[in-house]
């Protein structure tokens, strides 16, 4: 184990730390900030990019995911986590351990990305043995969060929704946790004229034909509202004056039944499925819209990254992102998940308007581009550190300001 007597190591636990997951991707910001102030970490985790496995100060401890079990791999995740915790406070006493949910039940900082006792999902659909199977492991999952959000000094959630839904679930009180959101990569622009044009034809996209996107898990609980977007494009689609296509990125244990969902709806020369892929950024580019009908969102990283892409974003209006977007373009802001003819007609009057869209998004994407996630990582650190006076200022601004 190493350590340092300069700076106070650090211990993160989480399912990953690289780029290719929302959450994994703002536990990496976390890591590598850390790394670059001189913080010797330990890593616990199931996989670790290389460039942060391979440092001088990182100690990573992988933990596997036996038989691809998720409920077995985090069991171990959760071991792991505490026995590195133990160790490392028990040489440094001033060292922090950060957990994320109920993925570790450790007295310091909870990092809240998503909130299992905030969504109960239906499983519509599911065969009795998953749901029974799924039933068990949520009623585990919800007890993980219970005892790991009570136990710790410092809760800090993702957005606003995600504190207010930490408040009513489990009773916390508000001003007890600390809202950070979450940043953009470094760099990040408008797709260029070249980008789009390389991915329409990777995508074989004809001409100038609109593509909305849809990007997300396609789990059996529905939890991202395809379902819903599907049902307002058979609408849309027996429309002559509809000309769209929807490309579909995510994979899951859903990913059958969608392809049912399509092929009952009779929309298989409208919509493309492409399964989980590492593209997403060039789905993007090739896109005018995205969508994200969403049930329950704790943040949407993905409508992020559209946006300061240059992507116009519509939205479910309890999603954490959503918290963000100034009042001009609340247009693109869904009041009801479920309501497909209302997601349908918003999308006509997108399509009537698509280069305004575009050009009513631009302030917004400059605004969120202006938050990369070494500033979001550099606020978590302030408030875990307990910097009361600085701490918050940045998302605060990011909130409030006009776009």
């Amino acid at each position: 184990m190493r350590t340092s007597r300069e700076s106070a190591p650090w211990v993160l636990v989480a399912g990953g730390f690289h780029a290719r997951g929302g959450m994994d991707k703002a536990n990496a910001a976390l890591a590598a900030h850390l790394l670059e102030r001189g913080t010797p970490l330990h890593l616990v985790a199931h996989s670790v990019a290389p460039e942060l496995a391979g440092h001088a100060l990182v100690t990573a401890h992988l933990v596997a995911r036996p038989a691809g079990s998720y409920l077995l791999g985090e069991y171990l995740l959760s071991r792991e986590g505490r026995r590195a915790a133990a160790e490392v406070t028990a040489v440094r006493p001033d060292a922090r351990v950060v957990v994320n949910g109920g993925n570790c039940i450790w007295p310091d900082i909870n990092w809240v990305h998503y909130v299992h006792g905030a969504w109960s999902p239906g499983r519509p659909g599911a065969p009795v043995w998953f749901r029974v199977k799924d039933g068990a492991a949520r009623a585990w999952a919800l007890g993980r969060e219970r005892r790991a959000l009570l136990a710790a000094r410092l809760v800090i959630a993702n957005s606003e929704s995600t504190r207010e839904a930490l408040v009513e679930a489990y009773g916390l009180k508000r001003d007890s946790v600390r809202v950070v959101y979450l940043g953009s990569d470094e760099g990040a622009a408008a797709v260029s004229a070249a980008e789009r044009n390389a991915a329409r034809a990777w995508l074989s996209v004809a001409g100038r034909r609109p593509q909305v996107a849809f990007v997300g898990g396609l789990g059996l609980d529905q939890r991202k509202g395809l379902d819903t977007l599907l049902r307002a494009w058979r609408s849309l689609c027996a429309r002559p004056e509809w000309d769209a296509d929807l490309i579909i990125a995510g994979g899951g244990r859903g990913l059958a039944a969608v392809e049912k969902q399509i092929a009952y709806e009779g929309l298989a020369g409208r919509v493309r499925l492409l399964g989980f892929t590492n593209r997403v950024a060039e789905v993007l580019a090739a896109s005018d819209l995205l969508v994200s009908p969403a049930r329950y969102e704790a943040y949407g990283l993905n409508v992020h990254e559209a946006v300061c892409r240059g992507v116009p974003a519509m939205v479910s209006a309890g999603a954490g992102v959503a918290e963000l977007y100034p009042a001009e373009l609340s247009e693109m802001l869904l009041p009801d998940a479920e309501d497909a003819a209302d997601l349908a007609a918003r999308l006509l009057r997108w399509r009537a308007e698509t280069e305004e869209w575009k050009s009513r998004f631009a302030p917004f994407a400059a605004r969120l581009r202006r938050r990369a996630w070494g500033d979001a990582a550099a606020e978590f650190v302030r408030v875990a550190e307990g910097d009361v006076h600085s701490a918050g200022a940045a998302g605060e601004a990011l909130a409030s300001c006009p776009a």
